[in-house]
């Protein structure tokens, strides 16, 4: 099923292991605090997938090994399967008993178009791949942070709105996937880059921080990714 799908570019089935994860979620919607419900769907889908193997330097590797250096460009779904196969054999080299490479590499798909490709292309952004694999990888959060504006920013460590949006947009997904937008204020991430680069302009204007890292520290202060 998943050759046959890889090849005519489907992107509108489900694992059936999937399925079953998603069911699984469903079944947390009645943990009552959302930031405690949100993390548990977080850290159930982080271990469906296995993510939670994956240091932060591998996943770099592998995004070295496969060029991904265009955030912007749109990778089709035989380039995601490459690089899914080349992490998840990766793991498999360590965790041999705990990691199926045919069966990691499906349900990490599945996910990822769920998540970013829902106009059902069969294409998603760099960047949204980075952005998933990151997020649910095993790292400290703010080495998350650290990667994910560097993804957004200029060589000179600055972001602009545009390009912050991107990122706050392709963050926003993961929640709103499993059903925990309005926790994080809903889809609109307008406001949220308008207060980031009114934090910015103040900080700048009583120099307390180069603007980079001013960025950085909003981000945690919003609670984003």
């Amino acid at each position: 099923m998943r050759e046959r799908d890889h090849q005519t570019q489907t992107t509108c089935w489900d694992h059936p292991k999937m399925t079953e994860l998603y069911q699984s979620l469903a079944d947390l919607n009645n943990v009552r605090f959302s930031a405690y419900r949100t993390a548990m769907k977080l850290r159930r889908l982080q271990k469906a997938l296995c993510l939670d193997l994956l240091s932060m330097q591998t996943a770099c590797e592998v995004f070295e090994q496969h060029t991904l250096k265009q955030n912007e460009q749109l990778l089709d779904i035989s380039q995601l399967v490459a690089c899914l196969t080349s992490l998840y054999q990766r793991l498999e080299q360590s965790h041999s008993h705990l990691v199926n490479v045919q069966l990691s590499v499906d349900m990490c798909l599945n996910w990822l178009l769920n998540v970013y490709d829902t106009g059902r292309t069969g294409k998603i952004r760099t960047l949204s791949f980075k952005t998933g694999i990151i997020s649910l990888c095993k790292a400290h959060l703010e080495d998350k942070y650290r990667f994910l504006f560097r993804q957004v920013a200029s060589a000179t460590g600055f972001c602009d709105q545009r390009r912050l949006g991107l990122l706050l947009h392709d963050s926003i997904q993961i929640p709103r996937q499993l059903g925990e937008v309005a926790s994080f204020g809903g889809s609109n991430i307008e406001p949220s880059v308008r207060s980031c680069f009114q934090f910015v302009r103040a900080s700048v204007r009583t120099g307390r921080n180069r603007p980079g890292c001013r960025h950085k520290q909003w981000l945690i202060l919003r609670g984003y990714m």
